[in-house]
């Protein structure tokens, strides 16, 4: 093993896999990917306590820190087994070794290291390795539900399959960041003191309605800690991040009677490149990641105004009544949306020809843009493959043409299935991806959906099938697998926490007949509650089952997503990249529009979110649910997102799943209102909920948003 580290603004300890040199591996990490795909067919463990840790050699002092090599100390344990697409910057020249206030501190066999602050080295390190600042183990579960909080060994692993390392940190550390998630304790983190349970939070990008305390849409291994001293009554703030693509589960916990906290990082592969920030305010530790991983793009001006959407305005007319009804009731409205209900059969880069037909979409658009505003469509990960040789669908043929969709391990088209029926995937490691990209966006503008930015959905990459399950299928089958909401047999019947529709009936209203509708039925209590945990352990060596199974909220890795053991170009495999699907979307579609727009700003909203997205696009916080609790958890959402230097970012206002109702959604309107991205989205059948449906949501919303444009007129 190799380490190299470097100080200038942060810290640099890289630990990188004996299987390729030291240049090799850098580049390699410059990918995100390992090199090693291949597993081999030996027993494993799962217990650490046999493994040896590493000795250090070959220490060598460099301008900006030092080099050493790390070798495996005693017999292997098996315990388990092109460009940047982050562009990081390069070693920097400057040398800061001696007064940098971070200081690397290490012990040659077993190495292990520390990390303390230069202004206060007597204080508890920010990062400590040493089995002695660590709990005495075996622990049973600490996490009494889950029999893998059982931690049997703290020592440094790094095999082809399995990374882990683990970190001593204060007594109930006061921890944020580590998402995407919607997490039952807030902001900050729970370290498992005070009654909670601790903190699993897996890395790997999910397409499911906003869970709580699982993974979802997007992976950021960075976390700030707060520190207090009650002595000086002072307190600092530093950030660890871990630059890594790999699956991997996080482990926030707190032993019994153990008086430290500690933080676990256990991965499927890649490398552990860690960077440390000394802040030392929490401002400055979010400044010194931008600087990192890159610093938010800028917005256009009219992304910070009121965005309106749905999925269920069924044609070009119900669309534009909604712009004439924000009129009407004096409700400004900066950005028109469509969802899926714009395109022909639900393929990308099209409209349909009867219900939106290109060239009224024109006319409507441009009235927009004469009126100051603006228009934007959704664009879905997968496309459509073709159904036959008479299907003429550019997009699949011209991609088709140019080979860049993702394959099978034998070379053939890895075929999914999403909302047009069986689709194929871009391949954003082949060479000629971006040039198709943006001839796709260049000519559906042209056609007529003139868009002044571009909503990119279910870029986990979704698939609603296992695996490449069009190979060999009946093609013209386009048929999703399940019934649509709003569908006969499929209506839309929840309502907010405290509203009974079958008491108050299915208006939504405050009152009915002048009695109030909250608590109508005694109930005013969620019905939603925290998940368990656990996750079953599966056997098997492979790139689809991993020998350790991370928390993955699905299950097997491959479940409503691209299968791991799909092959990209340069023969890197899913499982290693699949966490920046998203993120290589956002950046190819935010080149695009600077091509296609050059004299504009790309104006980006996306699901899926990786470690510099913020340089190319926003985020919303994906498909919540109409309920008091997800107001609420709307606030920790943008703050994280915020934290992950992705500061364009706000949930679907008044709640995208089931009905929303008239106090809830006055309420969320004046909340949303003073968020980055401003949008109300509800999903098909739901009630409808745009603000001017309810006099006082209109009402709310007016004075909302002239506050929130004054205090924006005031800081701009």
């Amino acid at each position: 093993m190799m380490a190299a580290i470097f100080f200038a603004a942060v810290l640099l300890l890289s630990v990188e896999s004996t299987r390729v040199s030291g240049r090799q591996a850098s580049n390699l990490q410059r990918n995100a990917l390992p090199q090693v795909f291949q597993v081999d067919d030996i027993p494993h463990s799962l217990n650490v306590s046999s493994c040896p840790g590493y000795t250090l050699s070959g220490l060598e002092e460099t301008r900006t820190g030092l080099t050493a090599h790390l070798n495996l100390a005693g017999a292997v344990c098996n315990a388990f087994v092109p460009e940047s697409v982050v562009s990081l910057p390069s070693v920097p020249q400057t040398i800061h070794k001696n007064d940098s206030d971070l200081v690397f501190n290490y012990e040659p066999s077993p190495f292990a290291f520390w990390v303390t602050r230069r202004s206060e080295p007597d204080a508890q390190p920010l990062f400590d390795t040493r089995k002695s600042s660590l709990p005495m183990t075996p622990i049973p579960p600490v996490i009494a539900t889950d029999n893998s909080t059982a931690l049997d060994g703290f020592p440094i692993v790094f095999e082809d399959q399995y990374l882990q390392l683990t970190s001593a940190l204060p007594l109930d550390a006061n921890v944020y960041g580590l998402g995407e998630v919607v997490a039952s304790s807030g902001f900050r983190r729970d370290a498992g003191t005070n009654g909670g349970t601790g903190t699993i939070q897996t890395m790997w990008a999910r397409d499911d309605a906003d869970p709580i305390d699982r993974n979802i849409y997007g992976s950021h291994p960075i976390y700030m800690e707060h520190r207090f001293d009650s002595s000086t009554h002072t307190s600092q703030s530093h950030g660890v991040f871990l630059y890594s693509a790999s699956g991997s589960d996080i482990l926030l916990l707190t032993p019994p009677s153990s008086n430290v906290s500690l933080i676990e990082y256990r991965l499927l592969g890649g490398t552990l490149d860690f960077y440390f920030f000394s802040g030392p305010s929490p401002q400055k530790v979010v400044e010194q990641y931008g600087e990192l991983v890159g610093l938010p793009t800028w917005q256009p001006a009219f992304g910070f105004g009121f965005h309106l959407c749905r999925w269920g305005y069924l044609n070009l007319n119900d669309t534009k009544d909604q712009v004439v009804k924000m009129r009407e009731a004096n409700i400004p409205l900066e950005v028109m949306w469509n969802d899926i209900d714009l395109y022909h059969a639900f393929r990308d880069f099209t409209s349909d020809p009867v219900s939106f037909p290109a060239a009224e979409m024109k006319t409507f658009i441009d009235e927009l843009h004469a009126n100051y505003q603006h228009y934007i469509p959704i664009v879905d990960a997968a496309v459509a493959h073709q159904v036959n040789a008479t299907d003429i669908y550019d997009p699949y043929t011209r991609g088709a043409e140019l080979d860049v969709f993702i394959k099978n391990p034998n070379g053939t088209e890895y075929i999914g299935q999403v909302w047009p029926g069986y689709t194929v995937f871009p391949d954003w490691f082949a060479k000629d991806t971006q040039q198709y990209w943006t001839e796709a966006l260049r000519n559906w503008s042209q056609s007529g959906i003139d868009f002044s930015g571009v909503w990119l959905d279910m870029n986990e990459a979704s698939s609603f099938c296992e695996g490449s399950c069009g190979t060999d299928a009946n093609l013209s089958n386009t048929s999703p697998p399940f019934l649509l909401p709003g569908d006969p047999g499929m209506p839309i019947t929840d309502y907010p926490e405290g509203y009974n529709s079958t008491i108050s009936g299915p208006s939504g209203n405050i009152t009915v007949n002048g009695t109030l509708t909250f608590g109508a039925d005694g109930s005013t209590s969620s019905s939603l509650s925290k998940r368990g945990i656990g996750a079953g352990r599966q056997t098997g060596i492979n790139l689809n089952v991993p020998p350790y199974t991370i928390h993955n909220g699905f299950g097997p890795l491959s479940v409503h997503t691209i299968a791991t053991n799909a092959t990209h170009a340069g023969d890197f495999v899913e499982l290693d990249v699949h966490n920046m699907w998203g993120l290589m979307e956002e950046k190819a579609t935010h080149l695009a529009l600077l091509k296609i727009q050059p004299k504009k700003r790309p104006f980006l909203i996306s699901r899926s979110t990786f470690p510099s997205t913020g340089k190319w696009s926003g985020h919303w916080l994906g498909d919540n649910f109409s309920k008091w609790q997800y107001m609420y958890f709307s606030i920790q959402g943008v703050l994280q997102f915020q934290l992950f230097q992705i500061p364009m970012v706000g949930a679907d206002t008044c709640g995208f799943q089931g009905n929303t109702d008239e106090e809830l959604c006055n309420r969320w309107m004046q909340l949303s209102a003073f968020v980055p991205f401003y949008r109300n989205h509800n999903q098909r059948g739901a009630l409808s909920q745009e603000p001017y449906r309810w006099d006082s949501v209109a009402n709310a919303t007016r004075t909302a948003i002239a506050v929130s444009s004054t205090c924006q007129g005031s800081v701009l």
